[in-house]
């Protein structure tokens, strides 16, 4: 007779070495931050922001010296929230107007984001060296650690958005360890609906962490659609997999609710509060448009004109970015458009100097910065996300489903403004989720076998550990591809960090034509 299948989910609430888990995590972050902080202040432009750190950094600076508000003389308009640049005043607040103050809290996120991508795989995963897997992988991204070092917004996008995705992940395991204990008390029969899950305070942070997305830039509106989904999702599949009769309408009428709250009120809140500087100002940009540049009447007139005159100035901002489009004779020598940021086909040339540049042993020397992702980790995008997309339908392995979910509302909304000006350092909020795909592809390749005990004989002396070939192999080739993208990332050194080279090393770092 075969038993039928259990009629409840494992009592698998979340990884248990927890000791051994945080020393890996200390351990990896360690190196992380070594990588980061390392010379962070080279290089510049004559001790002057390099590429795009000459917005964000002196409009930061603005808001350490003069009341949280800043200007873009540029544009005529500031064109981004206010969330990554109060993250760069910080940094700025305490070293001064230098490279380490317009760059240090980029590092600091950056080697955040490497703790966070070991936590949440460590978590989906239940392994600690699969979490460890992409804590490797993360710190030897080419595009990840640029960005790191750089005072622009793409690392803080990146680091919030990974962090949101992380609370649900605990949220996911939260609900459905109170469902077991529902089970446990006889209380998921009750009604049709299932039973009410009470405060979900991981939710809530993750609305927290999507506003402060938002705030960095609009682009976060995307993260709070999917990840809405997501968590609905989320509570659906817990439902069914205890038993309620009406697990959908049990969502419905429990779940929703809270979630539009958690994740559509909290984060239009925390977005609005990052303007509190701007809202307190009597010289911000179209803070008194009512009654200037649009009249005090008309159907919204009932709302306080500091909120309208905050409409209006988005608008504006709006109308900016809509202008930035190729059809209007916009271009850009290091665009890209987003079918090539995947295996970051068209990375981006952040800073460049020759002539006078010395210290590569030869009478011509050049140094650069590149913003491109480790061509032995991005150029398996492809295979990686085929193999998740297979995995998600066939296995239906909720682990490959979530990961395309953050992948995918960091590229598929950006094919519909293809006309729009676009880089590669877009792609910087995809790094995680492709870090996290290629890990669990090298927890699959793994196996789920695992090295048994030593064994011990009746007398207590050790005997001979049986080889699990089939681990034993999968370590292995993990192993190998470890140590290629780290040799990989070593071979970009130069051209990621601006050491001199020769005029030849440099072209022989340019591996695709799309890259000169």
């Amino acid at each position: 007779m075969v038993s039928p299948a259990p009629l409840r989910p494992a009592p698998d609430f979340g990884p248990l070495d927890t000791a051994r888990g945080w020393a890996v995590t200390a351990v990896l972050t360690v190196i992380a931050a070594l990588t980061r902080f390392v010379n962070l202040n080279y290089p510049t432009d004559a001790r002057t922001p390099v590429f795009d750190e000459k917005h964000y950094a002196p409009q930061a600076w603005q808001m350490v010296t003069g009341g949280g508000v800043e200007d873009n003389p540029a544009y005529g308009l500031v064109v981004h929230p206010p969330v990554g640049k109060q993250f760069i005043a910080i940094s700025e607040a305490l070293f001064g107007y230098n490279a380490w103050g317009w760059r240090g809290t980029a590092a600091l996120a950056g080697t955040l984001l490497v703790l966070l991508v070991i936590r949440i795989v460590r978590r989906m995963s239940r392994s600690t060296l699969i979490g460890a897997f992409a804590g490797i992988l993360l710190i030897v991204d080419g595009l990840t650690f640029v960005s790191s070092r750089i005072g622009m917004l793409d690392i803080f996008m990146a680091l919030l958005v990974t962090a949101a995705f992380g609370c649900l992940i605990v949220d996911r395991d939260e609900v459905r360890e109170r469902m077991a204990r529902a089970d446990l008390t006889g209380r998921i029969g009750l009604t049709d609906w299932g039973p009410r899950l009470g405060v979900r305070w991981w939710r809530f942070g993750a609305g927290v962490l999507l506003g402060l997305a938002c705030g960095t830039k609009w682009s976060g509106i995307y993260y709070i659609m999917f990840f809405g989904l997501l968590s609905v999702a989320f509570d659906v599949s817990a439902r069914r997999a205890y038993g309620v009769r009406r697990p959908w309408v049990g969502t419905l009428v429990r779940d929703v609710g809270p979630a539009l709250y958690a994740l559509t009120l909290i984060p239009l809140m925390v977005y609005l509060s990052s303007y509190w500087a701007w809202f307190a100002s009597e010289d911000g940009a179209f803070r008194y448009a009512v009654g200037n540049q649009i009249g005090s009447g008309g159907a919204f007139s009932f709302l306080p004109d500091a909120l309208r005159s905050l409409w209006f100035y988005h608008g504006e901002t709006l109308a900016f970015h809509s202008s930035l489009t190729n059809s209007a004779g916009n271009h850009h020598p290091w665009e890209s458009k987003p079918w090539t940021w995947p295996m970051g086909l068209r990375p981006m040339l952040y800073y460049y100097a020759d002539g006078t540049v010395t210290g590569c042993g030869e009478t011509q020397c050049v140094k650069a910065v590149m913003a491109v992702g480790t061509p032995a980790l991005w150029w398996l995008a492809l295979p990686v996300l085929g193999w998740a997309v297979w995995r998600s339908v066939v296995r239906r392995d909720w682990r490959y489903a979530t990961v395309l979910v953050g992948y995918g509302a960091g590229l598929l909304p950006w094919f519909l403004t293809l006309d729009r000006q676009m880089y590669y350092f877009y792609a910087v909020v995809l790094a995680p989720f492709l870090v996290m795909a290629v890990a669990l592809v090298l927890g699959d390749i793994l196996g789920s076998a695992r090295p048994a005990g030593i064994p011990r004989s009746p007398t207590g002396t050790y005997l001979p550990a049986p080889v699990n070939e089939r681990y034993a192999l999968g370590l292995l080739i993990a192993s190998i591809y470890l140590g290629l993208v780290i040799a990989n990332f070593v071979w970009l050194w130069p051209v990621l960090t601006a050491q001199p080279i020769s005029p030849a090393s440099w072209q022989d770092h340019l591996w695709l034509p799309s890259w000169r």
